[in-house]
């Protein structure tokens, strides 16, 4: 799963890194050391252009917005079903109702620092929290789908993240992990033309997978209320996880 994670890169950053151009009339979003549910998030997905009339002009470009996390699909009566929309199942995202048309053609990426999970310790009761991480602090890109609910002014934005079980040394700390794409794989998770959804969905490659680095942090995590950058500092004098994974 993909309950909690970190995203500090600037708007100004995130363009240049995914070379995607900003939505209009929307705030940045300050960094967040501990993005939790229903918070709102930057994801960068393909946008259709239109001329002055509405009409598609077969045109489009990489769009960054700011959505809500819980995924709320169109034909929802209220927004409150995407409070358990937060991921989606990489094993499902064609079959279940609120995932398989965003699946084929609204698909987004997720910018991340890396992500947070929970281990059973060995020393004491409780969970340690592990931050997940690219060990050259590059940026994370989690495959999303992103919906839009309501119309005119009172359209909502929101977005899921997909994931996928766990692999490697992840599966020490927890079953499942986000799906994280590389970046020879955006531009084709982004095609709104593509439709194998299976194959745009494969496993997160092992080698990216190797550049991760498991990071036992402080328990502030825990606190949704807790934010800044000491969230991700490293914890010393952890024990190792149980083999067996904890959900948190």
């Amino acid at each position: 799963m993909c309950g909690r994670y970190a995203a500090s890169r600037r708007p100004e950053d995130l363009v240049l890194e995914f070379e995607a151009v900003r939505a209009e009339g929307q705030p940045a979003l300050p960094a967040d050391y501990n993005v939790a549910p229903t918070k709102d998030v930057h994801v960068v997905r393909w946008k259709k252009e239109r001329d002055a009339e509405g009409r598609p002009t077969g045109g489009g470009h990489r769009e960054l917005r700011a959505v809500r996390w819980g995924l709320v699909p169109s034909w929802a009566k209220d927004v409150s079903i995407g409070n358990r929309m937060l991921n989606a199942r990489v094993e499902s995202l064609t079959e279940k109702p609120a995932f398989r048309t965003a699946a084929r053609s609204r698909r987004c990426l997720v910018p991340a620092d890396g992500w947070y999970e929970w281990a059973k310790r060995l020393d004491r009761p409780g969970k340690q929290p592990y931050f997940i991480t690219p060990q050259d602090g590059s940026v994370l890109a989690f495959a999303g789908l992103w919906e839009v609910w309501g119309r005119g002014e009172d359209r909502l934005y929101t977005c899921t993240v997909v994931t996928e079980p766990a692999v490697g040394a992840l599966t020490e700390i927890h079953d499942r992990m986000p799906l994280v794409l590389p970046r020879e794989r955006w531009a084709d998770w982004l095609d709104p033309e593509r439709d194998d959804v299976e194959a745009l969905a494969a496993p997160t490659p092992p080698e990216l997978v190797e550049r991760l680095e498991l990071r036992p942090v402080s328990t502030a995590v825990n606190n949704v209320g807790n934010n800044g950058a000491e969230l991700t500092a490293r914890a010393e004098s952890v024990s190792p996880p149980t083999d067996q994974p904890a959900l948190f």
